[in-house]
């Protein structure tokens, strides 16, 4: 069970910590610095690589979140902040899975065609997407630390 919990949090530092450096941290000092040209092009290149690491993180949240179900019982047997994590987490996933093949497929083919106003576009649904996952993502720590004390 340790090992499942350790995968867990392992997924969660990445996907929660890098959605949170990229929208408290690195959008805003693009923005500052950076002219379209040269900022869609680093987003674009910078979400290839965190998404990849997304992907890794999404499973091994969801296959250890639901091995540390099935040790404890099955849903039946977790208590309802488990279903309520579960819930938030399959949340989370369904909008990243928008984000990664619409809207991050949009920022992809616009960069590459140099079409900085609609490339911003879609940096921009990208930017409202990750600025709700990432507020679902500490919710659901707050769920889990809360109601693992409770």
């Amino acid at each position: 069970m340790k090992y499942l919990v350790l995968l867990h949090l392992l997924g969660v530092v990445v996907w929660v910590g890098g959605m949170f450096f990229a929208y408290m941290a690195l959008r805003p000092a693009a923005a500052q610095l950076l002219e379209p040209p040269q900022r869609l092009p680093l987003w674009a290149a910078t979400l290839q690589r965190f998404f990849a690491w997304v992907w890794v993180a999404v499973l091994l949240i969801l296959l250890s979140g639901l091995g540390m179900i099935f040790t404890l019982g099955g849903f039946g047997a977790v208590r309802s902040h488990v279903h309520a994590m579960f819930a938030l987490g399959l949340l989370m996933m369904l909008i990243f899975l928008h984000v990664y093949f619409a809207a991050f497929a949009k920022l992809r083919r616009f960069v590459a065609v140099r079409e900085w106003k609609s490339a911003g576009a879609a940096l921009s649904q990208i930017r409202m997407l990750v600025g709700a996952n990432l507020l679902l993502g500490l919710l659901t720590i707050a769920v889990a630390l809360v109601g693992r004390a409770g």
